[in-house]
C-alpha cells in the first residue's frame, strides 16, 4: 500500500515513537553482528549490496568542533551531530536498514553528549549488527606523511573507546581507507596485523585505475610485506566510483538528483526511467568485477544530516528493483562486511600486488605530489607531538603513573586527529591549520605535566624535597629559543625514549659567555663548546629568545632512563671563536664549499665516493583549472612551471668554525635560504641544518624550494623510499610496476613520499648513500646518483580539489620560515652490518630524540653535588639486542601494561641482524616486575590466539591460512618469559605487573 505524501510525515513520526518505545524498553539484544548479520546472498543473481556511509572529515574545510556542531555553514554545510542524530532515528525506524560509520573521534565526541536511552538504542543497533563500525582508527589516516608509529597509536586508541564502549561487535575487520590521496604498503601491512579481513580504497590513479577495470583486477591480495609472508596479506577492493553513489542517485538534502517518485497520478512520475537507469549502472560495474556481487557506495561528504531522506529513496530503490527485476536481481541493505563475506563465499582466485599506490596522479596534469611537502611546520610539530607522547607513556609505566590516564588521553587523541589524512598532510585550509596546532599544543602541555610530575617522582626516590622542583621544557629548540636555558645556572635531566644506549649531541641555546657542563653520574665535567646562532636563525620571525649562542656537549643516555647535568656560568666573556677557511671533517668526511656555493663531501674510506648539495627551485605552475591542462600546483598538487629548474647564481657566502665536538659552516645562500653544514667527531653523518623562508612572492610567481643531493653513484635510474617509516620498497624513474606509465609531467610523477629515508645504491662500487629527514617530505631521484627532496612550497593559486585557498602559509606576519635537518650517510655496502646499524639507529634518535628537562638552579639551595644521588636512572636492567626495539610503552587498563616489542631490520638487510632473535623480558624492567603477559594482535583489542581471519586464494593457488605463527607462542617458565622476534615482527602483549618501590 502506498500511503498519501501528505499522511507520511505522520505516519514516519509515529513508527519512529513506536519503535523508539520499543527500543527502549528492550534492553539487551542477541548479538548478530559481524558476518552473521548479513543479508543473504543468492549465488545464482545479481546481488545489490547498498552501503549506506557518511564521509566526516576530522577537519578540512572547517575546524573539527565546527564540523561537529554545524558552525560556520557557508563555508561548508556539515554537522556531524546531525548526522548521528539522524541515522540513530532512520536505523530505528525500519529494522531492514544498515549504515556504517568510520570516524572514532566524531563517535566519542557524540556518544558523550548521549542520554542513557540513546545510548542502550546504538549499542542494539550495534549489537545487531546494523550499525558496524568500519576500520575503528580515530581518524581516516593519511598514508603518505604518517609514521607507522603514530599509526600504531591512532588505532589503538579508536579500538580501546570502541571496546570500552560497546564491546566485541565494535570490533573492526574492515579498512575503509576511501579518501587519501594514495595508498602505501605499510598500510596494507598494518591492517592485516591488525586482524583486519580486508581494505576497502577510493582513489586510484588514473591510469591505474582504467588498466584494472580493463583486466578485471580491482579485487587483488595485497602482499603488505615480504618480510611477514601472508601474515601482512590483505584482499583489498578498489571502489568502482570512488565513495560516491552512482551518478543521479545521490538522495541526501546536499545533493541535487531527483527523488524516486512513484505516485502513478504525478507527471513527475519516474520510477521505471529511474530504475533502468539504476540497473544500466549497476549492470556496467558488475562486467569489471569477477563475482556476482556489486558494492554501491550511497553517501559521501557528510551525507545523511537528514539520514531519512536518502534512507525513504533507498527504501523505494531496493521495492522497485526487486518487484521488477527479482528473477535475477537481489537487492538489499549491506556493509563491506557483509560485501567481503559474500565475495569470499565464491572461493575465487585473486590477482597479487606487492608494491604501493604512490604516486597517486586523478588525471595527465594532477599529481598528488605537492602534499608531500605541504605546510612543513605541522609535519615537524606532529612528529615532536610523536616524540613526547611515547616519553610521556613511558615514564607513565616506569613510575607507576597509573592514574594519569585522563591527562595522556587529551594527548593520545590530539594524536589521532593529526593523523587524518587533511591533518599532517597540510591540505586544509589555513585556519584549520591553525587549530590543528592548538589542539596538538595543547595535548603536548598534558603530556609535559604527565612527564614533569613522573620525572620528579622517578628522581625524588622517596625524598620529599625533590618533588617541589620546577621542571620545564623547551618545544622551540628547533629555532634555538628557549627561555629557561638563558638562565646563568641549571640542571638538565635528559630523557632517552629508546630502548638502546644512545650517544648524542645535546645543543642548548645560551646567552654569552664561558659555561662549565658536569656530568652528576660521574662528577666530572665534560668537553662543551660554544657555537654562534646564525644571524638568519636569531631573526626567524616570532623568535622572543635573547641567546646567541649555543653550548654543545655529548651525551651518553641509558635506555628508557635519564642522566642529569649541571650547567653553570663561570664567566661573562665568551670563548674564543676557531674560524677556518678552507673546509671542515672528521675521520669519515671533508666537506668544504666549492666557487658555485655548493657544498662537497668526500669520504675518506671510500675515496670513490662524493656528493654535492645544492639549492633549486621551481615556479608553481598556474592556470585557470578548467581543464586538466590548466592545472596548478597547490595544497595537494605539484605541477612545475615547463620552464627549467631555477638555480641560485650568485655563490653567496660562509663561514667555519671549529671545536673540540663539532665544526660547522654557516652558510648564506641567499637573504631567505641559509644552512649549517655540521660534523661532529666520531659522528658518522653530517647534518644539513637548511632554514627557508620566507618565500619571496613579490614576482606573482608561487615557488617550490628543493635540495639536491648530487653524488658519483650509478644509480641505474633506481632508488628508494620508506613506506611510513618502516619498510623500504624499489622506485624506478618513469616507471610503474603494475602498468604502462604514460609521462604527462616527468618531474612530479617521480616524486615519492620519504616518511624517513631515501637512499640510492651503486650496484657496482658497493657503495650507498641516504638522506634522513626529520619529518616527510617529497623526494625523488631525477638523475643517477641524484637525490632531491622539496622542503618548503609558497603558491599563489589554489589547485581547485577543494580546499579553496592558495598554499600561501603567513606566520607573525611574514611567509613562512621553516627550519629543518636533512642527515647524510652513506659508504661501503660490502660490510652490511657496520652500516645498516648506523642507518637504523640514526633513523630512530630522530624519530624519538633525547628530550630535555630543565631544572633551574636557583629553584633549591642545594648545591650540584647534592644532585648526584639522582643523577640517573635506567628503565630496563639489561642491554636489548641492537636488531630489537620497545615499540610502546603505555599503561593500560586496571594497572596493565601495554608492551609492544618489534624486530627493526628487513631480511636480506644485515647479514646477522636480520636473523630472528629470542629475549627474556621477564627481569627487562627495572621498576615493575611482570606477573602475566597475553599477546594479542596489533591494536591491542583482541587476543593473538582468537585471530581467524578470513582465507584468500591467489592465481598462484596460495592460500592465505590462519595466522601462519610466524613466532611461537610465548613460552613461559619460572626464571623466563621468552619471545622470539623475526625480521620486521611486531608483537603485542598485556602485561601484569607488581610495582617496585622507586
Amino acid at each position: 500500500m502506498l500511503w498519501p505524501n501528505s499522511l507520511l510525515p505522520l505516519i514516519l513520526f509515529l513508527l519512529l515513537f513506536i519503535y523508539g518505545e520499543s527500543a527502549s524498553i528492550r534492553r539487551k539484544v542477541s548479538q548478530t553482528c559481524g558476518y552473521e548479520a548479513c543479508h543473504e546472498t543468492d549465488p545464482n543473481k545479481l546481488n545489490i549490496h547498498l552501503v549506506a556511509h557518511t564521509h566526516d572529515d576530522v577537519g578540512w574545510l572547517k575546524t573539527i568542533d565546527q564540523y561537529y556542531f554545524g558552525s560556520r555553514p557557508k563555508l561548508q554545510k556539515a554537522g556531524v551531530q546531525y548526522i548521528l542524530d539522524s541515522v540513530i532515528q532512520a536505523l530505528v525506524a525500519d529494522p531492514e536498514r544498515k549504515f556504517i560509520y568510520v570516524e572514532t573521534a566524531f563517535l566519542w565526541k557524540w556518544w558523550l553528549r548521549q542520554n542513557e536511552e540513546v545510548k542502550e538504542t546504538v549499542r542494539n543497533l550495534i549489537n545487531e549488527g546494523r550499525l558496524e563500525i568500519i576500520s575503528g582508527g580515530w581518524t581516516m589516516n593519511d598514508e603518505a606523511t604518517t609514521h607507522y608509529q603514530s599509526l600504531v597509536d591512532q588505532y589503538t586508541w579508536g579500538f580501546r573507546r570502541l571496546n570500552d564502549t560497546f564491546g566485541s561487535c565494535a570490533r573492526p575487520h574492515i579498512g575503509w581507507q576511501i579518501d587519501p590521496f594514495g595508498h602505501s604498503r605499510e598500510q596494507a601491512s598494518l591492517l592485516a596485523q591488525l586482524g583486519f579481513d580486508g581494505m576497502f580504497l577510493g582513489r586510484l590513479d588514473y591510469q591505474d585505475k582504467a588498466n584494472r577495470l580493463k583486466e578485471k583486477t580491482m579485487e587483488f591480495i595485497w602482499k603488505g610485506s615480504p618480510n611477514l609472508g601472508t601474515k601482512a596479506d590483505l584482499f583489498t577492493v578498489a571502489l568502482y566510483n570512488t565513495y560516491s553513489p552512482p551518478p543521479g542517485f545521490c538522495y541526501d538534502v546536499l545533493c541535487n538528483d531527483e527523488p524516486i517518485i512513484d505516485d502513478p497520478d504525478s507527471p513527475d512520475y519516474n520510477v521505471d526511467e529511474r530504475i533502468h537507469a539504476f540497473m544500466q549502472y549497476v549492470v556496467d560495474q558488475s562486467k569489471v568485477y569477477r563475482t556476482n556481487d556489486v558494492i554501491l557506495t550511497m553517501g559521501g561528504d557528510f551525507t545523511y544530516q537528514q539520514a531519512e531522506m536518502y534512507f525513504f529513496n533507498m527504501d523505494k530503490l531496493i521495492r522497485y528493483v526487486t518487484e521488477k527485476y527479482s528473477s535475477h536481481v537481489n537487492i538489499f541493505y549491506s556493509t563491506p562486511s557483509c560485501y567481503l563475506k559474500a565475495v569470499h563465499l565464491t572461493n575465487s582466485q585473486w590477482p597479487t600486488k606487492d608494491d604501493d599506490f604512490f604516486p597517486y596522479a586523478s588525471d595527465e596534469h594532477s599529481y598528488w605530489t605537492g602534499y608531500f611537502s605541504s605546510r612543513p611546520t605541522i609535519k615537524f610539530f606532529e612528529r615532536m607531538g610523536n616524540n613526547l607522547l611515547q616519553i610521556s607513556k613511558q615514564l607513565s609505566v616506569l613510575t607507576h603513573l597509573q592514574d594519569n590516564e585522563k591527562e595522556l588521553e587529551q594527548f593520545r587523541e590530539a594524536m589521532g586527529v593529526l593523523q587524518h589524512h587533511d591533518a599532517v598532510t597540510g591540505t586544509e585550509k589555513q585556519l584549520v591549520a591553525e587549530d590543528y596546532a592548538r589542539l596538538l599544543s595543547s595535548g603536548m602541555q598534558q603530556g609535559m605535566l604527565t612527564s614533569f610530575n613522573a620525572l620528579s617522582k622517578w628522581r625524588s626516590s622517596g625524598n620529599p624535597d625533590l618533588t617541589k622542583e620546577n621542571i620545564y621544557s623547551c618545544t622551540q629548540l628547533n629555532i634555538s629559543d628557549c627561555l629557561y636555558t638563558e638562565r646563568q645556572n641549571f640542571v638538565l635531566a635528559i630523557y632517552n625514549p629508546l630502548s638502546q644506549n644512545v650517544v648524542s649531541p645535546i645543543r642548548v641555546p645560551v646567552q654569552e659567555g664561558r659555561y662549565k657542563v658536569m656530568d652528576l653520574t660521574s662528577e666530572h665535567e665534560v668537553i662543551s663548546q660554544m657555537v654562534p646562532i646564525p644571524k638568519s636563525v636569531q631573526e626567524v620571525p616570532g623568535r622572543k629568545t635573547n641567546a646567541t649562542h649555543e653550548l654543545v656537549f655529548l651525551t651518553s643516555l641509558p635506555p628508557l632512563g635519564y642522566k642529569s647535568y649541571t650547567v653553570t656560568k663561570i664567566a661573562q666573556e665568551p670563548s674564543p671563536e676557531v674560524e677556518a677557511i678552507v673546509s671542515i671533517g672528521n675521520e669519515f668526511y671533508d666537506v668544504s664549499v666549492n666557487e658555485y656555493g655548493h657544498v662537497v663531501v668526500q669520504w675518506k674510506k671510500e675515496k670513490n665516493m662524493s656528493t654535492t648539495q645544492s639549492f633549486h627551485y621551481y615556479e608553481g605552475m598556474e592556470g585557470n583549472n578548467e581543464i586538466s591542462l590548466n592545472r596548478s600546483s597547490g595544497a595537494y598538487i605539484f605541477r612545475p612551471r615547463n620552464v627549467p629548474i631555477r638555480n641560485f647564481v650568485k655563490p653567496g657566502s660562509y663561514k667555519i668554525y671549529k671545536g673540540p665536538l663539532v665544526q660547522e659552516i654557516h652558510q648564506y645562500v641567499t637573504d631567505w635560504i641559509s644552512q649549517v653544514i655540521r660534523v661532529y667527531n666520531g659522528m658518522q653523518y653530517i647534518e644539513f641544518n637548511w632554514l627557508v623562508g620566507p618565500i619571496p612572492v613579490e614576482d606573482k610567481i608561487g615557488k617550490e624550494i628543493v635540495t639536491r643531493y648530487s653524488s658519483n653513484l650509478n644509480s641505474s635510474g633506481e632508488f628508494y623510499t620508506d613506506s611510513n617509516g618502516r619498510e623500504m620498497l624499489k622506485r624506478k624513474r618513469n616507471y610503474r610496476q603494475t602498468w604502462n606509465l604514460k609521462i604527462h609531467e616527468e618531474i612530479s610523477s617521480n616524486y615519492y613520499p620519504v616518511t624517513s629515508k631515501i637512499s640510492l645504491k651503486d650496484e657496482q662500487k658497493f657503495l650507498k648513500l641516504s638522506v634522513l629527514t626529520d619529518r616527510t617530505e617529497g623526494g625523488t631521484s631525477m638523475h643517477d646518483g641524484e637525490i632531491e627532496m622539496m622542503v618548503h612550497r609558497r603558491l599563489l593559486k589554489d589547485d581547485a580539489f577543494g580546499v579553496g585557498e592558495a598554499l600561501n602559509e603567513s606566520a607573525y606576519g611574514e611567509g613562512l620560515v621553516v627550519r629543518g635537518s636533512h642527515y647524510i650517510i652513506g659508504g661501503s655496502i660490502k660490510n652490511l652490518d657496520e652500516l645498516a646499524l648506523k642507518e637504523k639507529s640514526l633513523a630512530l634518535q630522530l624519530l624519538l630524540r633525547p628530550w630535555l628537562f630543565i631544572i633551574p638552579a636557583q629553584s633549591n639551595s642545594r648545591t650540584h653535588m647534592q644532585y648526584a644521588s639522582e643523577a640517573h636512572h635506567s628503565g630496563l636492567t639489561k642491554l636489548l639486542p641492537s636488531n630489537i626495539h620497545i615499540l610502546t610503552l603505555e599503561p593500560w587498563k586496571n594497572g596493565t601494561v601495554l608492551l609492544r616489542l618489534e624486530h627493526i631490520f628487513e631480511v636480506g638487510e644485515s647479514e646477522t641482524l636480520s636473523k630472528p632473535v629470542e629475549i627474556n623480558i621477564q627481569d627487562l624492567f627495572t621498576t615493575f616486575t611482570i606477573v602475566s603477559i597475553k599477546e594479542t594482535t596489533l591494536g591491542g583489542n583482541q587476543w593473538y590466539n582468537d585471530l581467524n581471519r578470513l582465507k584468500w586464494r591467489s592465481e598462484t593457488n596460495e592460500v592465505l591460512e590462519k595466522e601462519e605463527n610466524i613466532s611461537q607462542p610465548v613460552e613461559i617458565n619460572s626464571s623466563a618469559i621468552n619471545v622470539l622476534l623475526t625480521p620486521m615482527e611486531i608483537r603485542t602483549f598485556i602485561l601484569t605487573v607488581t610495582p617496585k618501590k622507586l
